[in-house]
């Protein structure tokens, strides 16, 4: 989950800032006999038979290219949040993207996040974020697109973002013709905690978080049932909650040396409500696959085995690799006289968070490995 300041209701002050995407794909062209929607995808009524109709959509869904369509917030997002200034955007300054791509580029991380790492589970590149299509090719629109942006959720977080329903909203509207099991749709969706964050600010405590918890997970399973049955995805990954009260805006106040347990069990109850949502809506696992991260996450960030040993992955797990001087601070703050009002550590790599709130590349990198056989296995059915 990603937490808010409380000092400010913007999107940097959340210190969550979450994201979502996806865009309009176009899918290989079939043959010259067979007309074709502007998807790709096989035309009916007059122009072909049924058998001809059958025959287009096995070759299509034969030869189409995988397309990733991507929503969520600030764990997702490569580059959607606009560029407010350094208070605002943090992504988009010093030191985020020091080690990918080595210069600040919107991704909330020192280098690549889940995103990324999902696409290669799938043998193909990051998908274009939604705010760079103009200046992407067809090749890099044929292969999906990311809406997800930081500081989303659910429902409304205060932070001005699209949030999911918003987001599958501008995916139909550039895909205003759809055939569904045509082509090889899948979705991802990754939600993270900035309603929860919301929730708490709000109210003034994590129990008010937990008490959002069945309006949040209602509202979720309405946008997944969106995606399915009106947005034609063939499938659709969703991601649970990683354990909230690991991360370091809740471990700060305990020096680091402890978790949070009233959050940690939000994020618990968030993730059993979800996965009864996922059992009504698809009995059989045909089409949802939940995206575990919250196992890896605790294997790493609660393992006292872990510690600071240096034969292991990680020398820290619940210190972040850039940490603001105050409570109230933001990694990549610097005062008037552009003087860094943070510590960097020497090694994004051996640290699991990056900031207050989001993983580095190597604690993402480490996660997808759990899940990417996973990951190719559903999709391959």
């Amino acid at each position: 989950m990603e937490h808010r300041r409380r000092r400010s209701s913007s999107v940097a002050a959340a210190g969550t800032l979450l994201c979502l995407g996806m865009l309009l794909v176009v899918g290989p062209l079939l043959p010259a006999v067979e007309a074709s929607t502007e998807d790709g995808c096989p035309a009916g009524g007059e122009r072909a038979s049924k058998e001809q109709g059958r025959r287009s959509r096995r070759h299509h869904q034969k030869h189409a290219a995988e397309e990733l369509w991507v929503f969520g917030d600030s764990y997702a997002d490569t580059g959607n949040l606009g560029n407010l200034g350094r208070e605002l955007t943090h992504a988009w300054y010093d030191p985020y993207g020091k080690t990918f791509p080595r210069r600040p580029a919107g991704r909330f991380s020192d280098g690549r996040v889940l995103t990324d790492f999902v696409a290669s589970a799938l043998g193909m590149r990051t998908p274009v974020a939604y705010k760079a299509r103009r200046r992407a090719s067809r090749e890099t629109l044929a292969r999906g697109m990311n809406f997800a942006v930081g500081g989303a959720g659910v429902l409304d977080t205060g932070n001005f973002q699209r949030n999911i329903s918003a987001q599958i909203d501008l995916f139909q509207a550039m895909h205003r013709t759809q055939q569904r099991g045509c082509g090889k749709r899948t979705a991802l969706v990754v939600v993270s905690g900035n309603d929860y964050a919301y929730a708490a600010d709000k109210d003034n405590g994590t129990s008010a978080a937990i008490a959002y918890i069945p309006t949040v997970v209602r509202e979720l399973r309405e946008q997944l049932r969106r995606l399915r049955d009106e947005a034609g995805m063939r499938r659709v990954v969703v991601t649970n909650l990683h354990p909230m009260g690991c991360t370091p805006v809740f471990t700060r106040p305990l020096n680091y040396t402890g978790c949070d347990p009233l959050a940690n069990a939000g994020a618990a109850q968030h993730n059993a409500a979800l996965r009864s949502v996922l059992a009504a809506l698809d009995p059989n696992n045909r089409t949802f696959l939940l995206l575990d991260v919250h196992t890896p996450f605790a294997a790493f960030l609660l393992d006292d085995n872990n510690g600071d040993s240096d034969n292991k992955k990680f020398k820290s797990t619940l210190r972040p690799c850039c940490e603001s001087f105050r409570p109230d601070g933001y990694c990549g703050e610097e005062d008037e006289n552009g003087t860094r009002q943070y510590t960097l550590c020497d090694d994004p790599g051996r640290y699991f968070y990056w900031d207050d709130v989001h993983p580095t590349q190597a604690a993402w990198a480490a996660v997808a490995r759990t899940f990417r056989a996973a990951v190719k296995s559903f999709l391959s059915t």
